[in-house]
């Protein structure tokens, strides 16, 4: 057997322990793997941020859209009461909106373009109503005097009370608006008038009224007037 000498193996020992080299394969696939983890890190970053600035915009947008609806609440908020002043005194009414918000709706509207004031009380019957509004319409009220008369004798458990505020359902194109104020309970209440609120305060301004001096046609002699019609949320 030939026996290799000393020299020969220091070689073939060097060449053992000498690192291999690096082949460009591998070196594209490191470069390639590099790319993809700094492109990945680039786009979380991007969506993270796009999700931060998407969340702080919706939330200044739902602060404007709470301010939004909440000055429309408050445009559209309805006055519970309205005070009716009068050459007499003044009538404070609570105004009955869940049960005739349409009729309510309008006296608030005839009442802010102050289509009230200087109109006159232009029937007073006894034990009945009172009765202002913006024409003359004798044919309602006459209608009622026939009747009128009789309710002196209304028994005071009747569901209607006396001093209810209400517009007559037989209202015509025109007519404008009329307030009834009742001074007794009224039967029949429901079938002449759209009641939609009440006397809380002033209720001897409306006895004051119903006790002038009145003519055949139950007109007064003696003017009395609307003065101004002002709408309130609280008393």
């Amino acid at each position: 057997m030939a026996r290799i000498k000393p020299q020969a193996l220091l070689q073939q020992s060097k060449k053992k322990k000498r690192p291999s080299g690096i082949s460009v394969t591998s070196i594209l696939i490191y470069a390639l793997i590099v790319v993809v983890m700094v492109f990945f890190l680039y786009s979380s970053y991007r969506h993270w941020s796009r999700r931060s600035q998407f969340h702080m915009e919706n939330a200044s947008l739902g602060v404007e859209h709470d301010n939004m609806f909440g000055d429309i609440e408050k445009a559209v908020v309805i006055p519970k009461y309205a005070v009716i002043s009068t050459s007499k005194g003044s009538i404070t009414v609570e105004l009955y909106d869940e049960g005739s918000p349409h009729v309510v709706a309008e006296f608030i509207d005839s009442s802010k373009k102050g289509r009230f004031k200087g109109r006159l009380f232009n029937h007073v019957i006894k034990n009945f109503v009172i009765q202002a509004g913006d024409v003359d319409r004798p044919g309602t009220v006459e209608d009622w005097t026939s009747r009128g008369k009789h309710y002196n004798q209304l028994d005071t458990s009747l569901k209607h009370e006396a001093f209810m505020l209400g517009t007559s359902k037989a209202k015509q194109d025109g007519s404008g608006f009329h307030l009834f104020i009742t001074t007794a309970p009224i039967a029949d209440l429901n079938e002449k008038i759209s009641v939609f609120g009440r006397v809380v305060k002033g209720e001897e301004v409306v006895q004051e009224i119903e006790e002038v001096d009145s003519d055949e046609h139950y007109q007064p002699k003696t003017p009395i007037e609307i003065i101004d019609v002002n709408l309130k949320q609280k008393i």
